[in-house]
């Protein structure tokens, strides 16, 4: 399996300052008609029902854009949905084309009624390398940016991108776009491919003046699955969406992948003796969270592998799990163009009981950092049989790790007050024998405080013996560190499993980790 070309959300970080009266997009619309949530619910189990036909691509001109020249079309910003009014958000849209060969439609609605923003070549500028291109008023866009007033009260910042297939993302206030969401996965990592549902249409509910969250709903479609998604999102120093989706299915979904991430992670101290390059560390995230249905922590540091990796965590009724970006500091990657310590991490926590299931982490050999080669999702125990419909709840934090309380609201299922893992680290043994040497370093908290000769060591594999390790105090950041080490196994795959405890109970999170050759 290959990793995914990264989803280039293009354009962004343009200015928003409006500057004149002109008309915008939403006023070039046709006759309006009635909607209501459950109109969209009934039309996608109806869409169900009836075989599945692929929506039309974009004529050929359209796709044979460069790179270049589709990022030389750029919107203009002071003609963005809503962009004259005192609503309080603003709607910039994407051309179809290049990567985007199959249109979306998009919608306002304002007062229960929709109105379809018609296909507008006047909503963007057009650099001198950009083409002329063929025209039609029912070509539509290839997706959708939120802005609203966040930090600087005479601008609108952009937060929130739609764009591609399900793919969806966004960022708090002072970060940088990084890992994607997606509103349904089928099929990750399966011998015969997987399948990538899209969102075929949007509604926009126009945001009344001062209104601090913004709503959107989307209707999926896909050889074996539609559904109904309800998003309401609240930009702030931690993003928050509340997600809502029926779904219905054409066929069974024996492998279904619930509130899906999407990330990148090329390398850093376990494997950088693979690649030339400056970067002390390459990563959107560097680590898969679990708050499990025990009231376990668990700590599982992403791997660029060799070999596609798939790695369950089985559950029941999992309290929160998501990809965090702990590498918080720019010495951490030394890139000033990336700014990578400024990527999001993104934290899942369903709302009511999702039952028997894993998490799941998929890791694909990459290269180069332009693909996504990690995914991690919630797959169901039972699978979904062509007829049935589900219902889905779950809340998304974009921003920095969920602490207790979570920023910006109260979370249902807070984070229990452990010591984080921050860094792992591996080699070759110094002295001795050949084997390989591991560090995990731990923050500092207080119940690591005092003589480490306090703090127990919990390390176990079921593959190797391991020494028992060194636990000190690292000066540099006030917690521990573990040092051990390992002789690998014939058959160079050895499951690690790590936590300290204090007088029983457990101090830290979980760390496991997978080593392969």
């Amino acid at each position: 399996m290959t990793p995914f070309t990264r989803r280039s959300f293009l354009g962004t970080a343009l200015s928003s300052t409006l500057l004149s009266p002109l008309p915008t997009a939403a006023q070039a619309a046709p006759d309006p008609t009635p909607f209501h949530r459950d109109q969209l619910v009934a039309r996608a189990r109806n869409l169900a029902q009836q075989p599945y036909r692929p929506r039309p691509e974009v004529p050929q001109d359209w796709q044979d854009l460069t790179y270049d020249q589709y990022k030389a079309h750029r919107f203009r910003t002071k003609r963005a949905i809503w962009a004259n009014t005192a609503r309080s958000y603003n709607v910039d849209l994407f051309l179809p084309g290049l990567y985007f060969r199959q249109a979306v439609q998009i919608n306002t609605v304002e007062e229960g009624l929709a109105r379809r923003v018609g296909f507008d070549m006047g909503l963007f500028d057009r650099g001198e390398i950009a083409p002329p291109l063929s025209q039609a008023e029912t070509l539509g866009y290839s997706g959708l940016r939120l802005r609203t007033t966040l930090d600087q009260p005479d601008k609108k910042s952009e937060f929130c991108v739609f764009q591609g297939a399900s793919y969806f993302r966004a960022i708090g206030i002072g970060q940088t776009y990084g890992l994607s969401a997606r509103g349904l996965a089928l099929k990750t990592a399966d011998a015969m491919g997987e399948e990538f549902p899209d969102f075929v249409e949007f509604w926009l509910e126009a945001p009344a003046p001062g209104q601090p969250h913004m709503v959107v709903h989307a209707l999926m479609d896909s050889p074996s699955v539609t559904g109904a998604y309800h998003f309401r999102i609240t930009p702030g120093t931690t993003t928050i969406m509340d997600v809502e989706a029926q779904l219905f299915a054409r066929a069974d979904l024996p492998h279904m992948g619930l509130a899906p991430l999407t990330s990148m992670f090329l390398f850093d101290r376990t494997n950088r003796h693979r690649f030339d390059d400056f970067r002390p560390n390459v990563h959107d995230s560097d680590g898969l969270l679990i708050h499990n249905g025990n009231a376990e922590t668990l700590w599982r540091p992403l791997a660029n592998p060799t070999h596609l990796q798939v790695s369950s965590f089985v559950d029941s009724d999992p309290r929160g799990f998501g990809l965090m970006q702990r590498s918080r500091h720019l010495q951490d990657f030394e890139d000033l163009e990336a700014n990578y310590h400024r990527r999001p991490g993104l934290w899942v926590e369903p709302k009511g009981r999702w039952g028997k299931g894993a998490v799941t982490l998929v890791e694909i050999p990459a290269d180069k950092e332009i693909y996504d080669n990690i995914v991690a999702y919630w797959r169901p125990d039972a699978p979904v049989k062509a007829g049935q419909e589900l219902a889905l709840a779950y809340r998304l934090f974009w921003g920095e790790e969920p602490d207790t309380p979570m920023p910006d609201t109260t979370a249902a299922a807070p984070m229990p007050p452990l010591a984080r893992v921050i860094d792992t680290a591996a080699g070759a043994r110094i002295f001795g024998d050949p084997g390989r040497l591991m560090t995990v370093d731990f923050a500092a908290h207080p119940l690591l405080a005092g003589d480490p000769e306090e703090i127990e060591v919990h390390l176990s594999s079921p593959d190797v013996e391991t020494t028992p390790g060194v636990l000190q105090r690292n000066p540099g950041t006030g917690g521990l560190r573990l040092a051990f080490s390992f002789t690998p196994n014939a058959k160079n795959h050895v499951e690690l499993r790590l936590q300290l405890r204090r007088n029983g109970q457990a101090a830290s999170e979980i760390w496991l980790y997978r080593w392969t050759a």
